[in-house]
């Protein structure tokens, strides 16, 4: 494929290309056609698209569909697109041309994944995402996360191995040099992270009470994580002694948990942490019991 853009916003015209409106349609035009003649698919793009003015913005695609081109790419170059009014431009642009459609958003305003689902939903063909969402200034829509809501939320088969999210986006964050934030959705440090009490007792309990449910760690090759700190609940302090081989009463539990909270306030906390709490409160090991018992 052969990918040719243009753009078409008066201020990008003006400014960026010194050029006209009817120079840009001309180059479009010879762009494509020169693409066409070499035997590659052709994609072109009017960039700037959601900033350009509507008729011009027709007027460029159907002189573009007119020499062959094979799609046409809507890019929302600044992230400005809402998403009922990029899925009305969308429409806008299918009636206007024989072409298939592709989309490319940008996330200044967080609207980019959003942005681009909304595309589909009006009958795009295609999105263009990245890894991590990486790209320039705020980034693009989101790999992990158009793919996630495509699967878990459309119920739609994008074909992707979706167990293998969570690795990619790591090996893409080493190789970038760009670190992923804890809170970002689906592939950072807290997406499947549970410190309130309500929350994590809940979890426990069932994953689905706070959880997506229609995703789940499993499915993007990640895991469930209890974190300990200043919101967390007995329920949570509970499980985690008990998997680290302790038999706590209720009593102890209580002690343990206030010491977590108190000692969260300032961070979080380790299992090392709890365990030198629950020995400090006499928690009984089992594995200690289990040797006294076989002893007598």
């Amino acid at each position: 494929m052969i990918h040719t853009f243009v753009s078409t916003s008066d201020v990008q015209i003006e400014d960026s290309m010194h050029a006209t409106r009817r120079e840009v349609k001309e180059r479009a035009v010879e762009a494509v056609r020169q693409a066409k003649e070499s035997g590659a698919e052709v994609m072109f793009s009017p960039m700037d698209a959601t900033r350009t003015q509507e008729s011009f913005l027709i007027e460029v695609i159907e002189a573009v569909d007119e020499v062959g081109v094979d799609w046409i790419n809507i890019p929302d170059t600044c992230g400005v697109a809402t998403p009922r009014r990029f899925g009305d431009l969308i429409e806008v642009v299918l009636a206007n041309t024989d072409a298939r459609v592709d989309v490319h958003t940008h996330d200044d305003f967080g609207l980019a994944g959003a942005n681009a689902l909304a595309g589909v939903e009006a009958g795009a063909h295609q999105m263009q995402v990245s890894v991590n969402g990486i790209g320039e200034r705020a980034g693009n829509a989101a790999l992990e996360e158009v793919v996630m809501a495509a699967e878990s939320l459309y119920d739609a088969d994008t074909g992707i191995d979706t167990r293998e999210i969570t690795e990619v986006s790591r090996m893409v964050e080493e190789a970038s040099g760009i670190s992923v934030p804890p809170n970002k959705p689906v592939v950072g440090a807290n997406a499947f992270s549970h410190e309130s009490g309500i929350h994590a007792a809940g979890v426990i309990e069932n994953s689905d009470t706070f959880e997506p449910g229609v995703m789940t760690p499993e499915m993007v090759g990640a895991t469930r994580e209890l974190v300990m700190g200043k919101h967390t609940g007995t329920h949570s302090v509970r499980e985690r002694l008990t998997d680290a081989g302790f038999d706590p009463t209720e009593s102890q539990v209580r002690a343990i948990t206030r010491r977590v909270k108190d000692a969260g306030a300032d961070g979080r906390v380790t299992m090392a942490d709890v365990r030198r709490f629950a020995r400090e409160e006499g928690v009984a090991e089992v594995d200690e019991e289990r040797e006294q018992g076989a002893r007598l």
